[in-house]
């Protein structure tokens, strides 16, 4: 005879030790109370009324668009009801260290090995004055709370989906959280990986935390003490144990609950059905606490110089272990300045030729190379990362922080190409021999425009969507760069809207700050042609600079407010 495999059988094999008793704490008890949420203009839950008690594990399930994730995330405190209330122990429900969220993408490194990325989670999320020492504590038994103890060095990109989703989790058991809850933990996990998740939760719950999780899978649901049904359009269809569900909905099967919903002539028909069976005792909420917490608790926080130092350390850990990162940093620089050696011929500062533009070319490209480096540089740095980033800044993470840190680990990177790319080019006699003052003239100048690049695609960075959307920026932001930089037409030969369009291009300030350096406008006595560049190359490179730092400081600017606008609280996928 062949033994059916159930969903507790499935919890039962895979159900590693309990967690020790040192771990055990008092759940958080929640209280949703007539929750109703606009966002959109429609109504995504409609008078919502449950109860989560401490040490449950609570399953929120149905269709797509019935407002799980909402839910969710109004419990969590990331989103205020548009009416009612919910509490957290009898007070107000907020985002603190108490509550831990989990959405469903992936919220660590996959570059590092798992260790390490929670060794800078923890850093960030633990008091202040956390010792190293306590910090590699709570992070090995986190470790071995979540049987995660064996795969400590492995990089987080090499764990399997379910490990993967328990590093997840890991991240939040850091604060050691009250309440935690978890947006489709098993979504995409084989039956076995998704009983390996339900198993950990399980073991939370009975460590006395409360867990509250969304879900498509009825074998999901199975696992837990309760579960919330949610109609279309977020009416309340069900609260109870899995067992008075299938009574309720007249179902042996839990998956046919959702055909039930949707055969229903309206999701108020639901609601209006469960009502009258709860009001009448069947499934009625538990009673409401009476005990009040003194206070509610509170994030600890990092200060902002020490997080920049985290971060800065952790920008550089990812980008040295990030294969692409590291091909673009170490490539693109080579390959430029060998097409360059090979473009541009040995001599063109020496003059001799009337018509030839050479040395306004040589420098324009020098230019554009600059701004290239900066500009692929940054596209790539916070897209990858902004599930990451949205529930780093919910833990307390400071947006300027994280920019700026991205800002000190790479711009010594562009100050070496910067630096290597004018070497190579006078090695080969492409640029002339004007002495070491003016070589350091055209080295800071080269620096503070890819620095200014590097803001700019920082902040494409932070306001597409994907790394295709970024890939796609690149062509979108350089051609504009080479049209109106005044090489190809001198600025005097402009159209009035070119003309203004060119006065908000790096480019094209770092073309004559470069030209001006080398005084390219004495060649004009030997090289008439340069005559057309004559404009640009008069005056001084100082206002070049000047501009190009304020270029920086403003494109670093937009990319914080671009970040808090897209990671504040309840900014994710609806569902």
């Amino acid at each position: 005879m062949v033994d059916v495999i159930t969903p507790r059988t499935l919890l039962a094999a895979v159900q590693p030790e309990p967690l020790r008793d040192d771990s055990r704490a008092r759940g958080v008890r929640v209280e949703v109370v007539d929750v109703d949420r606009h966002a959109g203009g429609r109504q995504i839950l409609h008078g919502v009324s449950v109860t989560f008690e401490p040490g449950e594990l609570v399953a929120i399930a149905g269709g797509s668009g019935a407002g799980k994730s909402t839910l969710l995330e109004t419990v969590a405190g990331l989103r205020s009801p548009s009416a009612g209330r919910v509490l957290h122990d009898g007070l107000p429900a907020a985002a603190d260290s108490a509550v831990g969220y989990v959405p469903q993408d992936d919220i660590i490194h996959r570059e590092l090995p798992l260790r390490r990325t929670l060794r800078y989670a923890a850093a960030l999320r633990l008091p202040r004055r956390s010792s190293p020492a306590l910090i590699d504590c709570v992070v090995d038994e986190t470790l071995r709370d979540l049987a995660l103890a064996d795969r400590a060095d492995v990089r987080v990109g090499a764990l399997s989906g379910g490990q993967r989703k328990r590093a997840c989790i890991a991240v939040e058991l850091l604060t050691r959280p009250r309440l935690l809850l978890l947006d489709e933990p098993t979504s995409g996990l084989d039956p076995l990986t998704a009983a390996e998740v339900l198993a950990v939760l399980r073991r939370l719950a009975e460590s006395g935390v409360t867990v509250v999780f969304t879900t498509h899978a009825p074998a999901d649901i199975d696992a837990c003490d309760r579960v919330v049904f949610l109609a279309r359009d977020g009416h309340l269809a069900f609260v109870g144990t899995p067992a008075a569900a299938r009574s309720h909905f007249d179902v042996a099967d839990l998956a046919h609950v959702y055909r039930r919903m949707a055969a229903e002539t309206s999701p108020r028909e639901s609601a209006r059905r469960f009502a009258a069976t709860r009001w009448a005792g069947a499934h009625g909420p538990s009673p409401v606490s009476r005990s009040i917490p003194a206070s509610a608790p509170r994030r600890s926080g990092v200060g902002a110089a020490r997080q920049w130092a985290l971060l800065t350390r952790r920008s550089a850990d990812v980008m040295v272990r990030n294969r692409l990162t590291l091909a673009v940093l170490l490539g693109s620089p080579f390959l430029v300045t060998a097409m360059m050696a090979v473009l541009f011929r040995p001599g063109a500062f020496d003059g001799g030729d009337d018509a030839s533009i050479a040395p306004a070319q040589t420098v324009f490209w020098i230019a554009f190379a600059g701004f290239f480096f900066g500009l692929t540089y940054g596209l790539l740095q916070i897209v990858g990362e902004m599930a990451v980033l949205r529930r780093e800044r919910l833990a307390g993470l400071r947006i300027d922080a994280y920019v700026l840190a991205k800002v000190t680990v790479l711009a010594p990177v562009l100050a070496l190409v910067a630096a290597a790319l004018l070497g190579v080019l006078r090695v080969l006699d492409r640029l002339p021999d004007v002495g070491c003052t003016t070589y350091a003239a055209l080295f800071a100048v080269l620096v503070v425009e890819s620095v200014a690049a590097l803001t700019l695609g920082l902040l494409a960075s932070a306001a597409v969507g994907d790394a295709a959307q970024a890939t796609l920026a690149l062509p979108m932001l350089c051609f504009p760069q080479v049209l109106f930089a005044g090489a190809v037409v001198p600025v005097t030969d402009m159209a009035t809207p070119g003309q203004a369009i060119s006065a908000g291009m790096a480019n094209r300030w770092a073309f004559e700050s470069l030209g001006r350096s080398l005084e390219l406008a004495g060649l004009v006595e030997h090289q008439p042609a340069m005559a057309a560049y004559d404009a640009a190359f008069v005056g001084s490179a100082i206002v070049g600079v000047i501009v190009l730092a304020g270029t920086a400081v403003a494109c670093g600017l937009a990319t914080v407010i671009v970040l808090r606008r897209r990671t504040r609280p309840g900014s994710g996928s609806r569902r």
